[in-house]
């Protein structure tokens, strides 16, 4: 998979050289390109695993920005409320992925995501320590995190 996605990115540099440009939106044009050209040869070159993934790596791009923005207008009308009623807590988030990339890619969308905060990741790797500005339901927000950011990371990265 991963020789695929270098094969595509010379396609690109292939691309700019060509053209006479590496500026960053011809080497977008020329990736666009490379990945049209594999997907052409896909049943030849056994590229079809590529853009299965490269599918669900878009569908993991989506789920991050639509809880950045779910995450954002929550925090957003936290602040905004007359009277603050918070309940803040650490969750134990039980972890389900277990590769160092993939533990390190669900603590960094989760700190990204406003209002929640990677802490710690447990010393035998399978419990990763959150902070939540406002966690009424800790399993209902752990329910969240391992069907929304934990099953897609499985999904485009296994």
């Amino acid at each position: 998979m991963t020789s695929l996605f270098l094969i595509n990115i010379l396609m690109a540099l292939a691309w700019g050289a060509v053209t006479g440009s590496f500026s960053e939106v011809n080497l977008a044009f020329g990736f666009v390109l490379g990945s049209g050209a594999l997907y052409l040869i896909r049943e030849q070159v056994g590229t079809s695993a590529y853009f299965r993934r490269f599918g669900k790596s878009v569908g993991l791009a989506v789920t991050f920005v639509r809880e950045l923005v779910l995450s954002a207008w929550r925090v957003a009308l936290i602040v905004l409320r007359p009277k603050i009623e918070l309940e803040p807590g650490i969750i134990a988030l039980p972890l389900t992925v277990d590769t160092d990339f993939e533990i390190t890619m669900l603590a960094n969308l989760i700190t990204l995501t406003p209002g929640t905060l990677s802490v710690d990741v447990s010393e035998d790797r399978k419990t990763l320590f959150i902070h939540c500005i406002d966690v009424p339901d800790p399993q209902a927000t752990i329910d969240d995190i391992k069907n929304g950011f934990e099953r897609k990371i499985m999904e485009a990265f296994r």
